[in-house]
This record gives C-alpha cells, structure tokens and sequence, in this order.
C-alpha cells in the first residue's frame, strides 16, 4: 500500500476538518470505485489508497497519532494489509472499518460512511439483492483548544468552554465545565465521552476532545515537572553574598546566594514545581543565577574595581581556564 501523505492523497489540507476530509473523500471515492471502473486495476488500487487515507484522517486516535509520528504511528492499528485485511482480493476489499466509530466489516466499504447517497448510485450494480443492512454509527469527535495560563497548569483549574455540536440534525450551541488537573502538559487532551455531534440514525454520540495549549509566562519555564527560573543577581552581590525573595507558582519563598556565586549556578527548592499527574509527590523549582554585569561604572567605582584588580587572587573558573590553555599549548610544540 502506498505510503504518500494522506493529507494529499485525499487533496485536504492538515488543519482540515471532519466534513472538508469527508467531502473530498466522498467525489475520490465516487470517482474510483470499482462499480464505477470494473477490470480498471489503477482505479481500484487509487480506491484502496485513498479509503485507507480516510480510515485514518476520519478517526480522531488514528489521525492524532498520525499526525505525531506519520505512518509509523497507525501500524498498530491497521494489522497486515492494510484497513482492508490480508484476504482483500481483486474483487472485494475484506476488513474494511468504515467511518470515525468503526462499522460494517467486509462487503460494501460504502455501507457506512454514505448511506443512501451511494445506495441509488451503485445499488443496481449490486444486483438485486434487497436492502443492506446499516448499524448505528458513531458521531464525529470534536476538538476544542483551551487556553489556560502557566500557573493554571501547575495548580488545575475549572473552565467553562462554549461550542458548536450538532443535534438532532441541526447545530446548537453547547457550553460545559471542563476540569483542567494538575501539573497537565501542552497539547495534552481531556476526553469528554458523548459531547461530540449527535450520530445519525441513533447511533452513539462522538466526543470532545480539549486540547491544551499554555501560554508562555514572562518569568517561568517548565522542564518535565520541575519549574525554572533565571534570577539575576548584581556582581557585588554575588561576590559578597546576598538573601533574595524570589517568586514561586504559589507565593514567595527566600534563598540565600552564598559568597563566590557565579553565572549559571542553580538552587533548588524542593517542592515547587509541578504535580506528577498520577502519581504522589511534586517536581522542583530550580532557581538559576544570572550575574549581572554593568556596561558603565562611576568614577569613584572604576577606581575601587582598579585597587581590587591589583590585589586579587585569580578566581577558580579563570584559573582553571588557564591551565588547559597552557597545557594545550606546550603540546602544539
């Protein structure tokens, strides 16, 4: 089976939504199938290409993990051959799952996804062999992107979304209390089962899934589930040593710079940072010192740093640096 973009294989865009993926793939299908273009080889295998691109992009687990990791990310879920199964020959296409909640194995692959629509198409092509039969399908799943802050993240929160569904054959519109937990990260997705588009024919509802995106904080960054802070210090003070407040995700804690910090030095509050979702116990906070060096100096100050200059005992980082120049040195002789 081919292994061209799906997304192109069906002509959409990646941000396409359910219906543009089901439209395209509804004028391919009828342009490919095989009732259409009987003993027609390339159109069969162009039919087969383009109903295993909307197996996956139809199927909001599929098409996630296809998006993430490319065909490699939907083998679990194909088995050998492909959607169609290893004993689709070159009149029949066994296997086959239509639609975004599964459906009818084997037979027509149209049975589901189109319903009459293709029924007074192709039905005569069949023969006469009396009505198919239909079993309820699944409603489209539906995304929401939720935004939330960088504290939210850390602590959870409660957010109340708005939405469009549809509903008995028309749209209306929705608003729920999405529980946000603790410590959930960016693009991670809340699943709330049956709130998706009502099915058709009385089939179950899809879902919604909320995807989390967390906006940047001017001070903070998360690193698993510790969080992180640059804090600059000025040089006097990381010479002679300081005590510092600086800010957590939940108030104010002290540190203490010792004497001889230096750039790049890190403290760690225990503690501080995130909540391990399923699990007990938070991440750190790790406070990272920055010193801050001035571009201008008074008069008085040049002359205090001069006198200093004078009577200073090379520091370690220098002196270490040095040592591996002069030993890289007499070794280039």
């Amino acid at each position: 089976m081919s292994k061209k973009d799906f997304y192109s294989i069906l002509g959409v865009s990646r941000s396409a939504s359910a219906d543009e993926i089901k439209k395209s793939y509804r004028k391919l299908a009828m342009q490919f199938h095989p009732d259409k273009n009987p003993g027609d080889k390339k159109s069969e295998e162009k039919f087969k290409e383009i109903s295993e691109a909307y197996d996956v992009l139809s199927d909001t687990k599929k098409r996630d993990m296809y998006d993430q990791f490319g065909h490699a990310g939907n083998q679990q879920g194909f088995g050998a051959g492909g959607p169609f199964g290893g004993g689709a020959g070159a009149g029949g296409f066994g296997g086959f799952r239509s639609g975004p909640g599964g459906g009818a194995s084997g037979g027509d692959p149209f049975q589901d996804i189109f319903g009459d629509v293709f029924g007074d198409i192709f039905g005569n092509a069949r023969g006469a062999g009396g009505a198919r039969s239909r079993r309820p399908s699944k409603g489209t799943d539906l995304r929401y992107t939720l935004n939330i802050s960088f504290e939210d993240s850390a602590l959870g929160t409660e957010k109340v979304i708005s939405f469009v569904r549809q509903r008995g054959n028309k749209e209306e519109s929705a608003k729920l209390s999405v529980n946000v937990p603790a410590g959930v990260k960016e693009g991670q997705r809340l699943k709330l089962s049956g709130e998706g588009d009502a099915a058709p024919g009385g089939g179950t509802p899809g879902d919604l899934y909320v995807i989390i995106n967390i906006q940047d904080h001017p001070l903070f960054k998360r690193q698993e589930n510790d969080v992180t802070l640059d804090l600059p210090i000025s040089y006097t003070d990381a010479i002679l040593g300081t005590n510092v407040e600086v800010p957590t995700l939940t108030g104010k804690a002290m540190i203490r710079i010792p004497p001889g910090t230096h750039t790049g030095q890190s403290f760690r509050l225990k503690g501080k940072g995130f909540s391990k979702i399923g699990g007990f116990g938070s991440g750190d906070m790790l406070v990272r010192i920055l010193v801050d060096t001035p571009h201008t100096l008074s008069a008085r100050q040049k002359e205090i740093m001069e006198e200093l200059a004078k009577s200073a005992e090379t520091t370690p980082l220098v002196k270490a640096y040095q040592e591996k120049v002069s030993h890289l040195m007499r070794n280039r002789k």
